[in-house]
């Protein structure tokens, strides 16, 4: 499935993570989402990061891009259940932006909730805290913004 996540720095340093309303798991995540038809990435990207946290695209400054499309494969056991059995992964496209606004412009309480809670973060917690699946990707991430961060 072709996607687009952005790694959203505030002013601090740290990085925006949501915890997944409809995962119970200790798992969190960054912004992402698919791409539409005939949407460029980093729309995507900055669509997403509205839907998921309510934050204003006149709030986010673009940094960076990952140089390569990272992909990902979900584990057997969840093949077939999500997004109705039509993908069995994702080919991102990813971004580092920097935040400009306050903390009060963060409502995940949004149209269509995707996270539960959120929280800022060290850079290096984010493969900790990701679904094992994903980690060698946030890895990725974290070698191709290391500069940037």
């Amino acid at each position: 499935r072709p996607a687009a996540g952005i790694m959203l720095v505030n002013a601090e340093g740290k990085v925006f993570v949501g915890a997944r309303i409809d995962n119970t798991d200790e798992a969190w995540q960054m912004p992402q989402g698919g791409i539409d038809d005939d949407e460029k990435p980093w729309k995507t990207a900055l669509r997403e990061l509205e839907e998921e946290t309510g934050i204003a695209t006149d709030l986010v400054e673009r940094s960076s891009k990952c140089p390569e499309r990272l992909k990902y494969d979900l584990p057997e056991e969840l093949r077939g259940k999500l997004w109705g059995g039509k993908y069995i992964g994702q080919d991102q496209n990813w971004f580092l932006a920097r935040f400009l606004g306050d903390d009060s412009d963060i409502d995940i309480t949004t149209k269509h909730p995707e996270f539960r809670e959120w929280k800022w973060i060290e850079p290096d917690q984010l493969p900790e805290l990701i679904v094992p699946f994903k980690r060698d990707l946030y890895r990725r991430l974290l070698s191709e913004f290391a500069d940037h961060l």
